[in-house]
């Protein structure tokens, strides 16, 4: 079974401009513009009866999401369209792209649609452009010694998917969270002036930050009781170390996850916007591995560290 990661391996041997940073990025730059493409398919990202404006949201805020970890700002975007025949669907799920493109002033200029076959399940991807700020935080900036934050809550997105899988016609704060994520884009953009490394945590923290000292040749040291939860996902899944490892690698969650030299706190030193939150997890350290403690405690990692692609997809209740 070939994983995403050994696709991108492969990859790496066609994609040999600077631009693509190696595809150890989330995001290419180019010329002064930071360029992304992501799609999401049914039944792996969302649910076929998911509202389709939420659907239409969704597309644009995980592109988005990525242009936010590298602190640039939205200029415009691609879409890709599968029509599936359904034409109330499509036109909702089209409401949905303009909302989230208006929302956050970002352009549709072109892109592509095609007819899927009866019955197959949907694909839709955008490729989002924006303009870089002076300095675009790549995975491999990161140093042993760096302090590592996230901005944002962990964990939220997974539990609403896990109550929707339990029941299609769940309600609530972590469904709305699940089905309309919001991209951090201000506050990327006030992180990366001085963030050695960032990316959004999409496929899991653990897995993310185990792909963020990949690329910058270090290992790391995470406190599970500092990971940053809401109240919404506290009162459903607890606060202990079983709900901390969940929120850990549930994915979807479009937190950033930014490394800073130790002598620089960003909650202090930096003009940020009041939400989300920042919180200090952990360190980069010499080495190479992941390192997890609860309560002072070292724990061993659990098997998954998130959600990734394979050749045969799982089903949605086991995804991030």
């Amino acid at each position: 079974m070939t994983t995403e990661t050994q696709i991108i391996q492969r990859l790496r041997r066609i994609a040999t401009h600077p631009a693509a940073r190696n595809l150890q990025d989330d995001a290419a730059l180019l010329d002064g513009f930071v360029i992304t493409h992501d799609s999401i398919a049914e039944g792996v990202h969302f649910f076929p009866q998911d509202p389709p404006t939420s659907v239409g949201w969704k597309l644009v805020a995980v592109n988005l999401s990525d242009l936010a970890a590298k602190g640039a700002r939205p200029v415009a975007a691609l879409l890709s369209l599968t029509l599936s025949g359904d034409d109330e669907w499509d036109l909702a799920f089209i409401e949905g792209v303009k909302a989230a493109s208006e929302s956050y002033g970002i352009a549709l200029i072109g892109g592509d649609t095609i007819t899927l076959p009866a019955g197959a399940p949907r694909v839709l991807g955008l490729t989002a452009i924006g303009r870089a700020g002076a300095n675009t935080p790549a995975r491999s900036g990161g140093q042993p010694g760096d302090r590592l934050w996230v901005a944002g809550t962990l964990g939220d997105s997974a539990a609403g998917l896990a109550l929707l899988t339990d029941d299609a016609e769940a309600v609530g704060v972590l469904v709305d969270v699940y089905r309309r994520p919001v991209p951090l884009l201000e506050m990327g953009q006030a992180l990366a002036p001085q963030a050695s490394a960032m990316m959004d945590v999409s496929d899991g923290l653990l897995l993310d930050l185990q792909r963020l000292c990949a690329a910058s040749g270090c290992g790391a040291e995470v406190e599970l009781d500092s990971l940053p939860l809401s109240r919404a996902f506290i009162a459903e899944r607890g606060n202990d170390r079983a709900a901390r490892l969940f929120a850990a690698t549930g994915g979807d969650d479009y937190a950033l996850l930014a490394a800073f030299p130790p002598e620089i706190d960003p909650a202090v030193t930096l003009s940020l916007p009041k939400k989300p939150t920042l919180a200090c997890i952990g360190k980069l350290v010499a080495g190479s591995s992941v390192m997890l403690t609860h309560g002072g405690e070292a724990i061993p990692l659990p098997e998954r560290l998130g959600y990734e692609h394979r050749t045969e997809p799982p089903p949605m209740g086991d995804r991030g």
